[in-house]
């Protein structure tokens, strides 16, 4: 008896071990959901009074709020191609925003197999979803998401479709779908024989198929789809992106709250009655979306297993543009810049981390991490750390994540031809800005600008250069932007690159 006994109990440890080693072998599902145009000041938790987020502000609440976390660019595309690559903007194929040559419609692509997140994750066993906007490649291009490693795509290929939330058309992997929407111009001006104090002239520029809705649906269908599987949902919503276009049940929500100037047009974009209104509901309801997943996840069974990332593609716009008024929500968190700059403001996002049981509730960090981290990072939370490709810039803070110490990375780079041209480079505290290095035709004349130099510790919202004080850290940074930046024949900076491109 006392034998059958032992025998009994060597089992029973030997069933629990397995399941439990079969429960570790298990990849954890990720949610990727990336807004887009969203400032730092825009969340709840981030410090926003005005719009309200729950769900966002619940997933903080439930995990990890980063309070350093930059986008890989201060524009759309190239932002995408650092999350998707991970190489920082000054090694990575996509620098701009670039509409597609030889294509109705899409953005300049990425080579064949060119990116690696997709690849990456599916030799871990992932099936990869993405939903929303695309941005990098036109369906039947070399960029096309099905040709880098997605299994399922539903949204907006091109980044220009996707300024109209409620297009003629959107795509179902590579096939076109009709909506049931009249075709209007994304930008325009109200007629000018409207009236721009009546709500009614306004009614022109909406539509029946609102397509952030149709997005989320088909979204949930992909979870519940591959509940049995390892997947990677990319979430790559539109909001808060111009135009300004919101259904009424999520309008009413906000409707009086806010004094209002109709936006009738003429700063790009579409005419809105109440845009202040219109900014928060499209915010709250992009919120609503994101509860839904979390809810879906919860339902299925499927919550212990699941990262949800939150974070954005790069700040807001600069006040007015669209009928925006970004000072008015104060979405930058007042820091100094907006999208298209490498001021805070244009780059530095919100980003939190929920792993249920895995990472703390309630918890937050000041690493500096950034877009080009995904990669290695996903990968070491999938328990695959050895799978990294070599040649990548970014660097896994799944250790930071899962309440582990690191050493402060040792610099964070981004550089840009548009805007003028420009580089920074932060490396603890300081941060580093050359501007002018890639004037346009009409301002060649203009001369690349001094290296800008702060102290983020002491001066968070770059009010005071500070390089004249500090020529020994001036020349480092200096060096390190040097370094980092790597020829582009489609982009080239000419004050760094000489004669290219002219």
């Amino acid at each position: 008896m006392k034998n059958l006994t032992i025998i009994f109990f060597v089992v029973v440890a030997i069933l629990v071990g397995t399941a439990v080693n079969a429960r570790a072998d298990v990849r954890p599902n990720i949610v990727f959901i990336l807004a887009d145009d969203l400032g730092y000041g825009d969340l709840g938790c981030y410090g926003q009074k005005m719009i309200r987020t729950p769900n966002i502000d619940r997933l903080a609440a439930e995990g990890m709020r980063f309070t350093a976390h930059y986008s890989g660019h201060n524009v759309c595309a190239p932002a995408r191609c650092v999350l998707m690559t991970g190489l920082h903007s000054g090694h990575a194929y996509i620098r701009e925003n670039r509409q597609a040559k030889g294509f109705p419609e899409g953005q300049e692509p990425v080579p064949a197999d060119y990116l690696k997140l997709p690849p990456t994750l599916k030799k871990l066993g992932y099936t990869l979803g993405g939903f929303g906007k695309w941005g990098l490649g036109p369906v039947g291009s070399t960029g096309d998401p099905l040709k880098q490693g997605f299994d399922r795509f539903f949204g907006y290929n091109c980044q220009a479709v996707a300024h109209n939330y409620y297009p003629t058309h959107l795509w179902d992997n590579d096939k076109q779908i009709a909506l049931n929407n009249p075709k209007f111009a994304a930008h325009q001006k109200l007629p000018v024989d409207a009236d721009p104090g009546d709500a009614a002239a306004y009614r022109g520029f909406i539509g029946k198929d609102y397509a952030p809705d149709l997005i989320a649906r088909q979204a949930q269908q992909f979870i519940r789809d591959n509940k049995d599987r390892p997947f990677f949902l990319y979430f790559a919503t539109t909001v808060p992106h111009l135009a300004l276009q919101i259904p009424e049940d999520s309008l009413k929500e906000y409707a009086g709250t806010f004094a209002e100037k109709p936006y009738p047009g003429g700063r790009g974009y579409l005419p809105n009655f109440q845009p202040r209104a219109a900014y928060a509901a499209m915010i709250t309801r992009m919120d609503r979306e994101v509860g839904r997943l979390i809810d879906l996840v919860k339902e299925l069974g499927l919550d212990d297993n699941t990262i949800f990332i939150f974070t954005s593609d790069n700040g807001p716009l600069y006040d007015e543009l669209g009928g925006t008024d970004t000072d008015f929500f104060n979405s930058a968190a007042g820091f100094r810049g907006r999208k298209g700059s490498y001021y805070e403001g244009g780059f530095r996002e919100p980003c939190i981390v929920r792993w249920k049981g895995r990472i703390a509730a309630a918890s937050s960090s000041d690493r500096v991490t950034g877009f080009e981290d995904w990669l290695p990072t996903l990968a070491e939370l999938a328990g695959a750390r050895d799978a990294t490709l070599q040649g990548i810039d970014g660097i896994s803070f799944a250790p930071t994540l899962l309440g582990g110490k690191q050493e402060p990375r040792p610099f964070l780079y981004r550089e840009s031809p548009g805007y003028d041209g420009q580089q920074c480079v932060r490396v603890d505290d300081w941060k580093a800005i050359r501007q002018h290095l890639n004037p346009g035709p009409r301002q060649q004349q203009i001369k690349a600008g001094d290296i800008e130099l702060y102290d983020l510790a002491r001066d968070p919202f770059e009010t005071t250069d500070v390089a004249a004080d500090h020529p020994d850290i001036v020349k480092k940074l200096a060096d390190i932007m040097k370094a980092q930046h790597t020829r582009s024949e489609i982009w080239p900076i000419r004050a760094l690159d000489g004669d290219a491109g002219k």
